[in-house]
């Protein structure tokens, strides 16, 4: 093969490779809205299922404010949803990180009672194993909904962790570090948003739309 000949397959190379490129920058582009317009649909669709429209009149969607707490998580705003009737304050909302699951963070919505009682836990987004750690999605397995009812007495209550290291909540066969990060981070989120519900129901928070822009 002459210089020439090398040159010419190196520069159609380099083209294709432009090309590709650009191809798939321009799908991330067009897809990007879609994929936050389905988020959002599905955090609302959650929203409802753990604040029943009961325990609302208010949006909730557009109740949206951020949070940085490092209780929720991680150290990024995380939103947050207040529910009200009758300008009464009836449930928080948030979601929050667990960081140490199997295979990464694990994305998570929950809402509670002003009084700290536990609407409801459920899964937004994760990357655990297929047929063990995804049992923490609803439509997988129950588990996820032993939290509901639930309180959290204190920063030291031991009864929240798994069974395997002496708590309240199953494990899963062969996968017990996704359960017990789930468990973990619901427990430091609940006691967080009660101890400072007030303030969080009070506060003037950026709303979630405006940090988008």
């Amino acid at each position: 093969m002459t210089i020439n000949s090398m040159q010419k397959n190196g520069l159609i190379l380099a083209a294709f490779a432009v090309i590709a490129t650009a191809l798939v920058v321009g799908v991330q582009v067009l897809t990007k809205d879609k994929i936050a317009q389905q988020q959002q649909a599905q955090v609302l669709r959650t929203l409802n299922q753990l604040i029943p429209p009961a325990m609302h009149d208010n949006d909730l969607y557009q109740s949206c404010r951020l949070v940085t707490h490092n209780a929720l998580g991680s150290n990024e705003p995380h939103p947050m949803y207040r529910a009200w009737v009758n300008d009464e304050p009836t449930a928080l909302a948030a979601e929050i990180v667990a960081p140490d699951g199997y295979s990464g963070a694990i994305r998570l919505l929950l809402a509670v009672k002003p009084s700290g009682e536990l609407l409801g836990v459920r899964t937004l987004r994760h990357q655990e194993t297929p047929g063990l750690g995804d049992k923490i999605e609803i439509e997988k397995n129950d588990w996820i909904t032993s939290f509901s009812g639930k309180r959290v007495k204190s920063e030291d209550d031991d009864r929240w962790a798994v069974k395997r290291d002496g708590g309240m909540f199953d494990q899963f066969t062969g996968a017990t570090i996704t359960p017990r990060a789930v468990v973990g981070a619901v427990k430091r989120a609940t006691l967080y948003l009660e101890e400072n519900a007030d303030t969080l129901f009070n506060a003037e928070l950026q709303r979630c739309e405006e940090a988008a822009q």
